[in-house]
């Protein structure tokens, strides 16, 4: 497998692992022992780098994951994320307060089963928090040892910069794929002039650049966050098939899938990219891990620009509640 750097000491995988589904997000927990047995199979299929949050259950998936990479724990390097108030199973608010990041910064490093995290962000920034006392917070926490690399996690431009001024900043994570381009307005551009990585979260659009979520997929709503976003709407997801349609004209002609097109692509923006695909099924994760092998030529790449810029897709990517939550 391919490396990349986040920032300058922090060495992964051209591809992470996304676990958040495994437990959280898009329909019921997968069985347990299939869960460890796939981000096991990511492992020793060269994966170094796998992505967690301690509100993704809430709990449960940084259980899995530590008990999962437990047996090579020092082959793999663990991001995990804090800010929220978590009670009685769900979210009560963001809390990015100091004392707050060390209290639960103790309680994930239980349930990882480590005594240190690799990547730690902050999940959604704090407006009642100035950034400077949370990066401030988890200075103290790698000065102890128990974190190794800050992160933020969908941050605004001004965020980053100002967190970075106090402790710097390994790796940005926010959403970006091909019909996701906010991070390109300004955010990659800061990463690139601080010497920051980037990492994507839902790559492949929350299996929409798959090519096997369609607008006959009904979500279920006490468990699918997707049965809440404008953009998984039957008449959404109808008006965006050209996206599709452009993924699967390049991916037929060079003899791969779509999906391994939407990871290409994100890979050949810029060498400090890391997107973190997820998936519970092996032959998904095989097929992902195919994407760092494709090449795109400029040609390609110009291609997909020059059609993509035509197409407007339709929907917002998250529900207003969450979007609400986006730092600006």
């Amino acid at each position: 497998m391919q490396k990349r750097k986040l920032g300058d000491t922090l060495e992964v995988t051209a591809l992470g692992f996304g676990c958040m589904g495994m437990s959280f997000g898009y329909g019921p927990a997968t069985d347990k022992q299939e869960a460890i047995a796939v981000i096991r199979a990511a492992f020793e299929r060269g994966v170094t780098f796998f992505d967690t949050a301690e509100v993704y259950g809430p709990f449960t998936n940084e259980e899995l994951v530590g008990e999962a990479l437990a047996p090579f724990r020092d082959q793999v390097v663990i991001a995990s994320k804090y800010g929220f108030d978590i009670a009685n199973g769900g979210i009560v608010g963001l809390n990015s307060r100091p004392e707050h990041i060390k209290q639960v910064t103790e309680a994930s490093l239980r349930r990882l089963r480590t005594d240190h995290i690799d990547l730690y962000y902050q999940h959604r920034v704090d407006p009642n928090v100035p950034i400077e006392d949370v990066a401030g917070a988890v200075k103290d926490l790698i000065q102890e040892g128990k974190v190794k690399h800050f992160g933020l996690s969908e941050a605004g431009a001004k965020t980053i910069r100002r967190a970075h001024a106090v402790q710097p900043v390994t790796a940005v994570q926010s959403e970006y794929s091909l019909w996701t381009r906010d991070p390109e307005a300004e955010v990659l551009s800061t990463c690139e002039a601080l010497g920051i990585g980037f990492v994507p979260w839902s790559p492949l659009g929350q299996g929409f650049l798959t090519g096997k979520v369609n607008a006959a997929m009904t979500f279920d709503s006490a468990a699918d966050l997707r049965a809440t976003f404008p953009r998984f709407t039957p008449e959404a997801m109808k008006a965006n098939q050209p996206v599709l349609d452009l993924l699967g004209s390049i991916a037929a002609r060079k003899n791969v899938t779509p999906a391994q097109i939407a990871l290409a692509w994100l890979l050949a923006q810029k060498p400090w990219i890391v997107p973190i695909p997820g998936t519970r099924k092996l032959a998904r994760l095989d097929e992902n891990l195919g994407a760092p092998n494709v090449t795109l030529t400029s040609d390609d790449l110009r291609e997909i620009e020059s059609v993509f810029s035509k197409i407007k897709v339709q929907g917002a990517r998250l529900s207003e509640a969450h979007m609400s939550l986006i730092d600006k």
